[in-house]
């Protein structure tokens, strides 16, 4: 089936599969290994990306699904020049990370979280976060993380 969308702001039109999900799309296809594949059950988000300025897990969404849609992926967050993105800066001066498996989600799924909830309190960080899974930090620097990205994004 054709499609056609933006990725990281650039135009994007292929042939695909019906059965193609986009987290296969976005690796195989446009070969932007940013986003990884966790579980493959939307219960980790590793594959997490931005689709119209949601986040949404892209394992367990159809290509075709996407038509016409704007998608970010962990490739298009930072500025053209190199600059971060204040919550990628605020995960490294937090060291939000450890492995990095789970950060390009953790990342996809901090902006969506300070887009829609700018000052949500520990707890409702915590709670926003529960689909995404990291099984080194214990979370706590990413919380730390997100709370510094709010003073960033709000100033």
């Amino acid at each position: 089936m054709q499609i056609e969308l933006k990725v990281n702001g650039q135009a994007v039109s292929a042939d695909v599969p019906p059965n193609t999900l986009l987290v296969q799309f976005i690796r195989e296809h446009l070969r932007l290994t940013g986003t990884h594949v966790g579980c493959d059950t939307a219960q980790c988000g590793a594959c997490t990306v931005m689709a119209d300025g949601r986040s949404i897990k892209s394992c367990n969404v159809l290509a075709v699904q996407m038509n016409g849609c704007d998608i970010t992926t962990i490739e298009g967050v930072a500025a053209p020049d190199g600059t971060l993105h204040p919550i990628q800066a605020a995960f490294k001066e937090c060291h939000g990370l450890q492995c990095g498996y789970c950060t390009p989600g953790m990342v996809m799924s901090s902006i969506d979280l300070l887009a829609h909830h700018p000052h949500a309190s520990e707890r409702e960080i915590r709670e926003l976060l529960e689909g995404n899974i990291c099984r080194c930090t214990g979370y706590q620097n990413i919380v730390k993380a997100i709370q510094t990205a709010q003073a960033a994004v709000a100033a």
